[in-house]
């Protein structure tokens, strides 16, 4: 099979793994445009392929920075349509990353902020370095945490994702194993050869077994998650409309503090 070509991610395979790593160390492996499209061939690519269990993790000190600053600097002057586009595919993203019909590892080496919480949460196990941070930070600049929102009450309930998504703050890694976000906190050292300790021992059991138990899962809050995610689009579009996103964006970039209007 012949591989496609990346550009902002790496694809491996070796011993019934698949390797998927985020790369643009130089941009802490923001979420760019091309990232995103990346990503998602890089999943179809594992999904279609003979490995079994798919490990995620970034290269250099981050695991995912959130929105690349300059894909941030062109959602201003995007239309309607276009903010919906960009909202479709970002669910698109999760929504693969969350239905994958084979085991998903998030190997988390650094901080791994707003969308890149969402991309290490996702998955079925998420193991973190101490020194990885995590936060739905949407709020700070004007955006609505909206396609994570319904993947993360599913996760740890309603009362701690408000707490989560409407302070936007950041958080560590042990708070994020209380919460139930990260399955184990590891030395750096031992985050990969963790991942692929899991990775063998999922490899243990019936592929097929995997496989109808994940479509199970799924099975359970497809419904729901589905309504939960259109609606999730049309209020990630809607809220870039908005003065206070305009003035969220231009201060973030500006690195001032924002004069809201909550207009």
């Amino acid at each position: 099979m012949t591989m496609p070509t990346f550009k902002t991610v790496l694809y491996a395979e070796a011993q019934g793994i698949a390797t998927i790593t985020l790369n643009r160390p130089d941009k802490r492996n923001a979420i760019s445009y091309e990232l995103i499209d990346d990503l998602i061939a890089a999943l179809r690519q594992a999904s279609a392929a003979t490995a079994q269990v798919i490990i995620l993790t970034g290269a250099g000190k981050a695991f995912c920075s959130g929105m690349d600053l300059d894909n941030l600097k062109e959602l201003t002057g995007r239309t309607n349509e276009q903010n919906l586009k960009d909202s479709e595919t970002m669910a698109l993203l999760f929504r693969t990353l969350y239905d994958f019909p084979k085991p998903t590892i998030a190997a988390v080496n650094g901080p791994a902020i707003a969308g890149g919480t969402g991309l290490a949460t996702l998955c079925d196990f998420t193991l973190a370095a101490p020194e990885a941070k995590f936060g739905y930070t949407e709020v700070r600049i004007g955006f609505v945490p909206a396609i994570v929102s319904s993947f993360l009450i599913a996760n740890i309930g309603e009362k701690r994702a408000r707490d989560l998504l409407l302070t936007g703050r950041i958080f560590g890694a042990e708070e994020a194993n209380r919460l139930g976000l990260v399955n184990e906190i590891l030395a750096p050292e031992r985050l990969m050869p963790r991942a692929h300790e899991v990775a063998r021992q999922l490899m243990e059991n019936s592929p097929a077994s995997l496989r109808a138990t994940k479509k199970l899962l799924f099975g359970y809050t497809q419904d729901q998650l589905d309504r939960q995610i259109e609606q999730a689009v049309q209020a990630n579009a809607s809220i870039r409309q908005t003065a206070d996103f305009k003035e969220g964006i231009n201060s973030f970039l500006e690195k001032r503090k924002p004069t809201w209007t909550g207009k």
